[in-house]
């Protein structure tokens, strides 16, 4: 445990960041880099750590265009999935953990680059601050479904109707403006960096089969992905307000 009384929520982000690195890279590892404002502080870290001569022989894949964008100007050597299939490690946040490690990601729009990274690494840590654990996935925090942009109301509907979905459902949102919040900042609709459209479902319930949605939203055509990352974690390091714990 650390002592963290009194630190910022950002404070608190630069700790599990940075312990991220320290305890999981390694010089000669292939690492994920994941995206949001919890990863960010991870990247800085391996940035620093390379600079320093601490870490070497590292090649890093990004899995959004703004940590590409962060990673270049730390001078962090940066190749994709197409170089690299396999992965040593990958670091990323998440917008709702509960207590089966069950994630909610995609807060930021990256949800398939970062699913795509993930899967493919030997270890996932995922990095958050207290605020994201809670008991069951849902009510919490909306979760982001990537979908094509052809016929997207139809899309819309039918995932709506989704039997592990539509009981627990308040509303379907069609993210507006920027694709990096799912907050509406804009009147055009969000595009991802991939092309594609999200819609944003919001639960009035906590979601009682996860898995079960997990598996019907990707088996739904006209859906790219999903936010729900199932049994995907393989550590979760949290800061609150009694420390650093994992």
């Amino acid at each position: 445990m650390t002592g963290t009384a009194g630190l910022s929520q950002d404070e608190l982000k630069k700790l599990v960041g940075y312990k991220a690195v320290d305890d999981h890279v390694k010089s000669g590892m292939v690492v994920g880099l994941g995206t949001g404002s919890t990863a960010a502080f991870a990247v800085d870290r391996v940035g620093q750590k390379l600079k320093s001569g601490e870490l070497k022989d590292i090649i890093c894949i990004p899995t959004s265009e703004r940590t590409r964008e962060q990673a270049e100007k730390l001078g962090i050597p940066l190749c994709t999935l197409n170089e690299k299939s396999h992965i040593d490690v990958s670091i990323d946040g998440a917008d709702e953990v509960d207590p089966d490690w069950n994630l909610v990601k995609g807060g930021g729009g990256a949800l398939l680059r970062e699913k795509m990274v993930e899967i493919v690494s030997d270890k996932f840590i995922c990095i958050v601050d207290e605020s994201k654990l809670c008991k069951g996935l849902g009510p919490g925090f909306p979760l982001p479904v990537e979908i094509t942009p052809f016929c997207h109301e139809h899309t819309m509907r039918v995932v709506s109707k989704l039997p592990a979905i539509a009981p627990y459902l308040k509303e379907a949102v069609l993210r507006m403006g920027s694709s990096s919040t799912n907050k509406r900042d804009g009147d055009n609709i969000a595009i991802t960096d991939n092309g594609n459209y999200i819609v944003d479902l919001h639960f009035k319930e906590i979601l009682k089969d996860a898995p079960a949605a997990a598996s019907q939203l990707k088996n739904t055509v006209g859906v790219v992905d999903h936010g729900l990352f199932i049994n995907m974690a393989t550590e979760v390091i949290v800061a609150g307000k009694e420390g650093v714990y994992i």
